[in-house]
C-alpha cells in the first residue's frame, strides 16, 4: 500500500473552503501518490475506500461535463460499472447514488459496444440523441451532485485514516 500523506494545515485550509475543496485534497493526494495513473498496477497500491473515492471523482467529472454517454465513451464504463463501486457506495450509506449506478449499468451493458467505439466528433455528439435513456440519469446526477459530494466528504471525515495519514 502506498502511504498517502496530507499535511494538517492543507486539510484545515481545504475544510475551511468547503466540502469540494476538502474532498479534492484527498483526491489530489491519492492521484499524486499513484503518479496520476489509475490503472490495475496503481490500484493494487490503494485500498477500497481510496479506489472508490477516485472512481467517484471520475464519475463526477465525466457526468457533470458530458453525462453517462461521455463517461462510457471515454473508457470509464468498465471501471465504474464492472467493479463493486455501486456496492461500496451503498455500504457508505449512499443508496440513491448506488441505485443510479446500478440503473446506468443496465444501459451500459446494452449500449457499450456502440458508445465505446472510435468515432468522429459528429458521431459522438449524435450519441446523445441516439441514447436518450441516459438523459434522466444525467439530470438526476447533476441535481444531486452537491448532496452526494457532501456525503462523500462526511464519509471521508468519519474514516479519515482509510484515506490518508494526516501529518503536522
Amino acid at each position: 500500500m502506498k502511504e498517502i500523506i496530507i499535511r494538517d494545515a492543507a486539510l484545515r485550509a481545504a475544510a475551511a473552503e468547503g466540502m469540494d475543496a476538502f474532498v479534492s485534497v484527498f483526491i489530489e493526494a491519492i492521484d499524486k501518490a499513484i503518479g496520476g495513473r489509475l490503472d490495475a498496477g496503481s490500484m493494487a497500491d490503494l485500498n477500497t475506500d481510496q479506489i472508490t473515492l477516485m472512481a467517484y471523482s471520475i464519475l463526477r467529472d465525466e457526468v457533470m461535463d458530458g453525462g453517462f454517454v461521455q463517461l462510457i465513451h471515454n473508457g470509464y464504463g468498465g471501471f465504474i460499472f464492472l467493479n463493486p463501486f455501486a456496492k461500496v457506495l451503498r455500504m457508505w450509506g449512499m443508496r440513491s447514488l448506488s441505485k443510479l449506478i446500478y440503473n446506468a449499468h443496465t444501459l451500459y451493458l446494452k449500449y457499450r459496444a456502440d458508445i465505446e467505439r472510435e468515432c468522429t466528433e459528429e458521431e459522438f455528439m449524435a450519441m446523445f440523441e441516439k441514447y436518450p435513456e441516459f438523459d434522466d440519469m444525467d439530470d438526476e446526477f447533476v441535481e444531486n451532485e452537491e448532496e452526494w459530494t457532501s456525503c462523500i466528504a462526511a464519509y471521508i471525515d468519519d474514516h479519515i485514516e482509510s484515506f490518508a495519514k494526516i501529518e503536522p
